[in-house]
């Protein structure tokens, strides 16, 4: 292949088998900006769920926690993965902090996509998530005491993506080339299982 190795992700994902690259992991994460750029270095589209979700429902995230539960935007969450994901145009996603916790959503993914679970230090998380005040699940609460709990529940299923990829402090590029070096590993090793030795 010739080109960048950002353009070269559209032939990784065919390589593949699949149409889509999922960004998943804890809020603070980097799952929205890593997946914004990852897209545009690629020429893929990018795909917002929250911001999709928050289309569908006419309001904000907060406000479907406080008028509707979070069980009722988990089922609306659920719902608008799965049309992003059989939509055909191959895209980069990035996912809500709960959304990968679900079974079903779990083994859409698999089917249509590549995982790639952007983890991060709990220290990296708090910091990134003090900036903005738009997250339901640390409102009227200890953000740190929260994002540990999160952390001990969501990060063995996070595991079970295809990849992992350290979300640490500094340039949002370094993310995203450790992103795309991952996935053309991954494929690579998909394609010759001897090269996983």
């Amino acid at each position: 292949m010739t080109g960048s190795p950002a353009s070269q992700l559209p032939d990784l994902l065919k390589r593949s088998k699949r149409d889509k690259i999922v960004l998943v992991g804890l809020m603070g994460a980097g799952k929205s900006c890593v997946g914004r750029r990852l897209a545009t270095r690629s020429g893929l589209a990018f795909l917002d769920a929250d911001s999709e979700i928050e289309t569908a429902a006419g309001c904000s995230i907060p406000e479907i926690f406080a008028r509707d539960g979070e069980e009722a935007f988990r089922a609306g969450e659920r719902r608008v993965i799965t049309r992003l994901l059989k939509n055909p145009e191959p895209a980069v996603i990035a996912t809500g902090g709960g959304a990968y916790m679900n079974p079903e959503t779990r083994a859409e993914i698999r089917r249509h996509a590549l995982a790639v679970w952007l983890r991060a230090e709990l220290d990296v998380l708090v910091r990134r998530t003090a900036k903005r005040d738009n997250r339901p699940l640390l409102k009227n609460s200890n953000p740190r005491q929260v994002l540990a709990e999160l952390i001990e529940t969501r990060y063995p299923v996070y595991a079970e993506a295809d990849i992992t990829v350290e979300s640490r402090e500094g340039p949002i590029d370094t993310t995203v080339d450790d992103v795309i070096a991952a996935l053309e590993h991954a494929v690579r090793n998909e394609e010759d299982p001897l090269a996983r030795a």
